[in-house]
């Protein structure tokens, strides 16, 4: 029996119709992205399977017994409790032993609190209690969250961490999860990765993050226009049958299009046309004038370019050995590196480490304790806040827009908010709803709008690609490709930064900030290679020397001895390179599915590229040795 069927399923918003009479078999342990547009009902669908949401019609039938988890998009989470009675909550029966175990050990001067451990611990072991408290204990760790703070002191971001912990750990037959992925840091997405990847029950998730998509689902769900459209295999595949359906689909609407102008050519013809009229081509004619009117043709692209300000000075900013801290903590040590016009920087590190702190040194908002900052001139910065301050919830979409009017000077034109709000794909009605009613894609595409209207030549981001959909992502990758100014961008979204800068500034740890050129992936190769060559003169100093030989040593490697040295980094680098490729290939969900013989071929070449690394990592220390020696 499936796990989950969804059976015709209808449900509309006023006029609008989000689910028409759609179908859909989630069998155990299957994995499924939901893709589609902003409103096109992806987070609708979930809670309708959530049971949050009763369709106008059809039926939604769970496998007895099974049990679902929820992450909503926008969740409320105003609990005044602990953070750990939240995570805890999703455990059932066993929540209440943990919870009360966790705040005696919290407490355990408290007078009795000796006695009441011990009769908990008996019935903890009794429910193999341990092992949901040490998931528990994990999800919290794992999510960088305080088990003792109280739910709602947290920020929005931090909430939302709580609630997707509460979902994790819960261990469900059905997983939902709507953009879990936002507020996460890297480390947190890819632990994040690798627990979905390995749960055996089902989940279904709705992501813009295309690395998480592409490494997870082993099907997409696409919502388009009111239908569903379930494809199998991964998202390359899912791209490549979108273009042929599309260009098809295409292609037979010209053709109904051309019959039908032919028909409307016959009926017009008057006196003569109604002598041979043929009552069947009637009515064939006026169910095809009908099929034309319940066309639902998909929306336009949407349009985004930034508006370009006059050129800035040469360079942003100098720094020169700068180091400030926080509270004893540092946040930046002795950070040398210079940002000149036109540079795309991305800032990775973990959440809280001092990202949005170095932007406020480099946009000279502070001062560094020690080191100098030499700022550049004429810089017109566009600022996008993660959090959307700059959108007043109360006012309208085209209200925030057009701050408070109805009009806005775009390019050195006065235009009309409506039309420009157009381009973003809003509809005039949903222009003129409360912000506050927005969905969070509606929200970030209103204040990219808000920011791409106004002039600039340094745009900082500030994880602008949360709940946008895929199109409107690429679209917005496009924009930024374009634009002829300076970038610096905070982003968690690994494909995305990829695709857009051309270096990084990463946050190590301990204020210790490193310059790598290229994307997030160009990172990880020369951080691997960086632990190796590390590894590899940690081994050559521990290295006990051998007894001098009998002749004497000669002062240097031979030239073929240092051409073999030289040649060893570059060929490790190309075994990594082939290792990540490989490794990508083994972690997508269908690489099982493939003939025995090329998963055998695929795991042994991925083990004989470890091999091969040992070897080079042994003769790199060996030869290093030598001429440590020499």
């Amino acid at each position: 029996m499936p796990l989950l069927t969804l059976d015709n399923l209808q449900f509309s918003i006023g006029p609008r119709t989000i689910l028409d009479h759609v179908g859909l078999t989630i069998e155990k342990g299957e994995k499924y992205a939901i893709i589609g547009r902003n409103g096109a009902g992806k987070s609708t669908l979930l809670k309708i399977i959530a049971g949050l949401i009763r369709p106008d019609d059809g039926q939604v039938r769970l496998a007895p017994g099974a049990t679902v988890a929820y992450l909503q998009q926008d969740p409320q989470a105003d609990y005044d409790q602990s953070v750990y009675h939240v995570v805890a909550s999703g455990l059932g029966d066993v929540q209440a032993l943990l919870t009360q175990y966790h705040d005696l050990i919290s407490d355990p001067e408290k007078p009795g609190a000796m006695d009441a451990l011990a009769e908990l611990q008996h019935q903890l072991e009794a429910q193999d209690g341990w092992s949901a408290g040490q998931r528990v204990d994990e999800v919290i760790t794992r999510l960088n969250l305080n088990p003792d703070a109280i739910v709602s002191h947290l920020s929005g971001g931090e909430r939302r961490r709580v609630l997707l912990g509460r979902a994790l750990v819960q261990q469900p037959d059905l997983l939902l999860l709507d953009e879990p992925t936002n507020h996460l840091d890297i480390a947190g997405i890819e632990w994040l990765e690798e627990l979905v990847r390995s749960f055996s029950g089902a989940v279904l998730f709705i992501t813009h993050d295309r690395a998480f998509l592409k490494a997870l689902a082993g099907g997409i769900i696409e919502i388009d226009r009111g239908h569903l459209t379930t494809w199998p295999g991964d998202y390359d595949n899912y791209l490549r049958r979108l273009a042929e359906r599309e260009n098809a689909e295409a292609q037979e609407n010209a053709r109904f299009d051309k019959t039908l102008a032919q028909e409307e050519i016959w009926i017009r013809q008057g006196i003569k046309a109604r002598r041979t009229r043929n009552e069947g081509r009637v009515r064939n004619l006026e169910k095809m004038r009908a099929e034309r009117a319940a066309r639902r043709e998909k929306a336009g692209s949407i349009n985004l370019s930034v508006q370009a300000g006059q050129s800035s000075g040469k360079i942003i900013a100098e720094f020169e050995q700068v180091s400030l801290q926080f509270e004893n903590k540092p946040i930046v040590r002795d950070l040398t590196t210079t940002i000149m016009r036109g540079d795309r920087i991305g800032l990775v590190g973990p959440n809280g480490v001092g990202k949005s702190t170095l932007i406020k040194l480099i946009l000279g908002e502070l001062e560094p304790d020690s080191g100098s900052i030499k700022r550049g001139s004429r810089q017109n910065v566009a600022y996008f806040d993660q959090h959307r301050a700059q959108l007043n919830p109360q006012w309208t979409a085209l209200e925030n827009l057009c701050d408070g009017g109805d009009r806005l000077e775009v390019g050195g034109r006065n235009v009309h908010g409506l039309g420009y709000l157009q381009q973003f794909l809003f509809t005039p009605e949903r222009a003129r709803s409360k912000t506050e009613s927005l969905s969070g894609g509606e929200r970030n595409r209103l204040l990219l709008a808000k920011l791409f209207a106004q002039p600039a030549n340094l745009l900082v981001l500030d994880e602008p690609t949360n709940d946008l959909d895929l199109e409107t992502l690429e679209v917005l990758e496009q924009a930024l490709s374009d634009f002829d100014g300076t970038l610096l961008l905070v982003s968690h979204d690994r494909a995305f930064l990829d695709n857009v800068v051309t270096s990084l500034l990463v946050f190590e740890g301990q204020g210790r900030i490193v310059d790598v050129p290229g994307g997030y992936q160009d990172y990880l190769r020369e951080k691997r290679s960086r632990n190796r060559s590390e590894n590899a003169r940690a081994t050559a100093k521990s290295t006990p020397k051998k007894t001098a030989k009998k002749t004497p040593p000669s002062k240097k490697l031979s030239y073929k001895l240092q051409q073999e040295l030289e040649s060893i980094p570059i060929k490790i680098e190309q075994l990594e390179a082939e290792q990540l490729t490989l490794s990508e290939t083994i972690s997508q969900p269908d690489f099982y599915q493939q003939p025995a013989e090329q998963i055998q071929a695929s795991l042994a070449r991925a083990s004989e590229i470890e091999d091969e690394l040992n070897q080079l990592l042994e003769r790199w220390a060996e030869l290093e040795s030598s001429f440590t020696d020499h």
